[in-house]
This record gives structure tokens, C-alpha cells and sequence, in this order.
């Protein structure tokens, strides 16, 4: 399977990774480990979670994912097989979140001990945090890649503004920089990437994955009116998307996909790999035969009519 370089990281990945936010959520523990089984006998390496994955569910806390993830990976002894990417910043607890470096270091040594591991290839700050310098947190993360506790950073959820504030302040401090971006990013979401933010990705050779690649399932053309959004936990979020434009999109999908022999989904994912800009999606699963279709679209080649019939259907 052809790899792309994961930016300047030195890591390389397949055009697909797994989101694992699933785990400890709509997959339990036997499902998760099925899944990751599948995953990686397929070819691929690169799993993202967090470490508040996922405590919006009744009963959790955070951490299940990444527990679940460290206990799949000690039962195969599968660490080498993995691309780890997990994430810090997100409401933990009180005086649990933020990018301090207090709480950087803290959270490190809890997300280690949750993945049964000693290094994490790619940490990711979740969101911005205005509250803390720049400075500081990068000096955090400088000290867990000397520790070899972290092999690359990243930024999730930037705008173009602040990540450009924390390349310059990485340049000009001579401290590490964030090397991967992820941004949501989907046919119908184009708006927070397209334009500012994806030309300094680009320009500035950051890697990048992208999450909600399938705008919660709405691109997977199972969600058509208001009568179908009891069909999964995260239909109530894809109410927005029903609107003319995104009838526009599911219609050029439908066309797509009969061409091709393809499910909607498999053409939205191969949109998103073929695009210029973009290292892999993340996706997720919770059955092994979604888990089958979303390799089929690493599969998939578009040409650029198709390419072209996607981009005037989901232009703003």
C-alpha cells in the first residue's frame, strides 16, 4: 500500500486512519479489538484518539479509548504495527485541561500508562488555549521529545491565525513545531480549511488528517430527510447538513457511487484522499463491514471529472 510522509515527522502513513472514538462508545471492548484486528491485518498503521474520548457518555470519564487501544495492543503485542496519535487540552476534570505544562506533562504520563506504552508518535494540543503562552507549551512538548516520550506535535481545531502565532514562535524560540494539523474537513464542511488554513499547511509542509471526513455519516447518504436522523447515537448533530446544498452533495454521490459500483462514503473518503492538502481522513467504525468499506475507498480512483463534479457540488 502506497504510504504518504506524515509532513516533516518522519513518519509515514497509509490514506486512512482510524478514529477511535468509537471505542469505549458505540464499540466495546471485543468489537474495538475486531476492528483493530482488521484494521491492521489490512495494511494499515495509524490510529487517532484523545484522552477524553469518551467521557460524554453516561458513566465514563475519559480514557476508555485510549485504555482500550493500550489493552488491544498488549494482547498482539502490536506496538510496532501502530502509528499512536492521541490528543491533550480537552476538559478532563477540573484544573484538567488547557495546554500548560503542568498539565501537558501530567496528562502525558496518564495517557502513557492508559496505551501500556512509553512513546506516543504524534501528540496533538486538542484545541487553542489562549489562556497559556505559546512559548510554554511548546517548551513542554520540547521536553517529552527529548524524553522520547513524544515523537512529533500537532494542532487540532487552529485557525489559521493562531497557527501561524505557534510556527513563528516555534522558529524564532528554536523550539519544536507542530508538524501535523488536524482540521475538520469534509465535502460539506469546507469553509474552516479551504482558503487561509490549508495554504499555510501547505506552504509550511504540515501533515495533515482530517476528522468528521464524513460529516458524522450524513456523506455516507443514509441520512436523507428528518425522519432518518434516529438511525445512529450522532443523528441528532446531522440535522444542519439536510439543506440544499447537502441534497446537492448526496446527489452527486448517488451518481458517483453508481458509477464507480461504490458506496457514498467510500467516493466522499476518496474525494478527500485524492485532495491536495490532505496526508489521510480519519474514519471511523463500529461493524467490521463498515470497517471493509472504508478500506475500499483507499481503493478508489477518481477522475478528475468526478473529482470536478464533487467540488461544484459542495462549492459554498
Amino acid at each position: 500500500m502506497l504510504k504518504k510522509a506524515l509532513g516533516n515527522t518522519g513518519i509515514s502513513i497509509s490514506p486512512l486512519v482510524f478514529g477511535g472514538n468509537v471505542f469505549g462508545w458505540t464499540a466495546d471492548k471485543q468489537r474495538s479489538f475486531e476492528l483493530l484486528d482488521r484494521y491492521v491485518d489490512a495494511g494499515f498503521e495509524a490510529i487517532d484518539t484523545a484522552d477524553v474520548y469518551s467521557a460524554w457518555v453516561p458513566g465514563n470519564k475519559g480514557g476508555e479509548s485510549e485504555t482500550i487501544i493500550g489493552e488491544w495492543m498488549k494482547s498482539r503485542g502490536g506496538r510496532d504495527k501502530v502509528v499512536l496519535i492521541t490528543k491533550v487540552g480537552m476538559e478532563m476534570g477540573p484544573e484538567q485541561k488547557g495546554l500548560s505544562a503542568a498539565w501537558i506533562e501530567r496528562a502525558v504520563e496518564d495517557s502513557l500508562r492508559r496505551l501500556q506504552t512509553d512513546r506516543i508518535d504524534v501528540y496533538f494540543s486538542h484545541r487553542y488555549d489562549a489562556d497559556v503562552p505559546v512559548q510554554e507549551t511548546l517548551q513542554a512538548y520540547e521536553r517529552l521529545i527529548k524524553a522520547g516520550k513524544v515523537r512529533a506535535i500537532g494542532a487540532s481545531n487552529f485557525s489559521a491565525e493562531q497557527l501561524a502565532a505557534a510556527l513563528t514562535a516555534a522558529r524564532e524560540e528554536g523550539l519544536p513545531r507542530y508538524e501535523v494539523l488536524q482540521p475538520e474537513y469534509n465535502l460539506y464542511d469546507r469553509a474552516s480549511y479551504d482558503g487561509a488554513l490549508r495554504d499555510l499547511a501547505m506552504a509550511e509542509g504540515l501533515g495533515v488528517i482530517t476528522y468528521y471526513s464524513l460529516a458524522s455519516g450524513f456523506l455516507s447518504g443514509k441520512y436523507r430527510s428528518a425522519a432518518d436522523l434516529d438511525k445512529s447515537p450522532r443523528g441528532g448533530g446531522i440535522k444542519a447538513y439536510l439543506d440544499e446544498r447537502g441534497l446537492r452533495i448526496l446527489a452527486a454521490l448517488d451518481e458517483l457511487a453508481e458509477a464507480h459500483g461504490a458506496a457514498q462514503a467510500e467516493i466522499a473518503l476518496a474525494w478527500l484522499i485524492a485532495r491536495e492538502g490532505v496526508t489521510a481522513p480519519i474514519a471511523s467504525a463500529t461493524r467490521l463491514d463498515q470497517l471493509e468499506s472504508l478500506i475500499r475507498s483507499t481503493q478508489l480512483s477518481l477522475s478528475g471529472a468526478d473529482i470536478a463534479r464533487l467540488d461544484q457540488a459542495s462549492a459554498v
